[in-house]
């Protein structure tokens, strides 16, 4: 099978001859791509993860490093004459290598827990699953902030076990096949030195406990599914895709573990008159050209009421006005943006006969040297065609 096997240098896509550091730095990365935690349910990924850990379990060790250099993959392969290591067979096999293991030490958990710590140490504290919901609010919700409740379908401590999985009265034991440790150790002989592996307990699965009578609930998990409702405190100033964290109202931990956390994911219905960019608000008002042309106090609408404000005489269309403080309060601060208001001129349309005559009046009394643009452009162009 070895000539099937892919070169343990592309693997970690290094090239022959690699350091160690590089060795190692190309394993971090791989291994945080390919993590189960990080790829849940990804085949491929799987499979992914089972070659780094391979490749690097030769290629950090010195002997077989220098082995696989010499003779390619038979030089580790116990059936190819050269006195292998003993395969590899998915996530085991690794415990007297000084690689798969050890390296997941030296990370500290990077992977949030650590996915090899987890397969090693399944009798050990365990954080609970962290759950996502997503909530809807209104625009002026997330403007000032507001308290809301959510009904959410989760795992909660069983009631009548009190999480412990065992039958009221009863306890669990420790499991006598592996003394509670929840590990089958073996140790291999091979021309090369005595290699120690383990796997998880086939009788307690790994937890290092046998549960002679679980609970009639929750069919001895500890947990049961229910329906329960939450109240989330939502800070103004929030926006689209702003992320509540409440922490512990997640699914129950394992064997003494924490709660997980719950993610409220926002999404902020738009506003009838405001468009908002970032901590500011933006509004477009209509204004007549009479109002544009002499000037006129308008109303101005804002999220706190209605305001008064000054269009001074000769307002050209699309200027915008600055109100401070009348934008979205800050999430990290008391600082407010400001609302910023562009004046639109509108044209009026479906005049009667009346009407017409009145504007053309207007246009003999108002002379273009009135436009400062237009009596500029007809100079540009006098000057253009002459």
């Amino acid at each position: 099978m070895a000539e099937n096997k892919r070169d343990y240098y592309e693997v970690l896509g290094l090239k022959k001859g690699a350091s160690d550091d590089e060795i190692k730095k190309a394993f971090r990365k791989m291994a945080m791509k390919y993590h189960p935690d990080r790829n849940p349910g990804d085949k491929n990924a799987e499979e992914q993860f089972k070659q780094i850990n391979e490749a690097y379990s030769v290629l950090s060790d010195p002997d077989k490093k220098s082995k696989y250099d010499r003779f390619g993959h038979a030089g580790v392969d116990p059936n190819a004459g050269f006195g292998g290591d003993g395969g590899f067979g998915g996530f085991g096999g690794f415990g007297g290598a000084g690689g798969f293991e050890d390296i997941f030490d030296m990370f500290g958990g990077m992977f949030g827990g650590g996915g090899g710590s987890r397969q090693r140490r399944r009798n050990g504290p365990m954080k609970g699953n962290d759950l996502q919901k997503a909530m809807t609010i209104t625009f002026e919700e997330a403007a000032f902030g507001t308290k809301k409740e959510i009904q959410i379908s989760k795992y909660v401590e069983c009631a009548t076990c009190k999480g412990s999985g065992a039958e009221p009265g009863t306890s669990k034991k420790s499991c006598p096949k592996c003394g509670g440790t929840g590990e089958i150790r073996t140790t291999q002989k091979t021309p090369f030195g005595t290699f120690q592996s383990s796997s998880p307990c086939p009788d307690c699965g790994g937890t290092g406990q046998i549960n002679e009578h679980p609970c009639r609930d929750c069919g001895g998990t500890g947990k049961v599914r229910k329906n329960v409702t939450i109240s989330v405190d939502i800070p103004a100033g929030v926006d689209n895709d702003s992320v509540i964290s409440i922490k512990g109202q997640g699914e129950p931990g394992s064997n003494g573990g924490p709660n997980g956390d719950l993610y409220v994911v926002l999404t902020v219905k738009p506003h009838k008159f405001f468009e908002r960019k970032g901590q500011d608000l933006w509004l477009e008002i209509p204004i007549t050209f009479d109002q544009a042309a002499l000037g006129d106090d308008i109303t101005v609408p804002t999220l706190e009421g209605k305001v008064s404000y000054k269009v001074p005489p000769g307002t050209q269309p699309n200027t915008v006005f600055r109100l401070r403080g009348k934008g979205i309060k800050s999430l990290r601060s008391s600082r407010k943006g400001d609302l910023y208001v562009r004046v639109i001129l509108e044209v009026p349309t479906k005049l009667n006969g009346k009407q017409k005559k009145a504007i053309q009046n207007m246009a003999k009394e108002v002379r273009h040297d009135c436009y400062n643009k237009k009596s500029g452009f007809l100079e540009s162009m006098k000057e253009f065609f002459s």
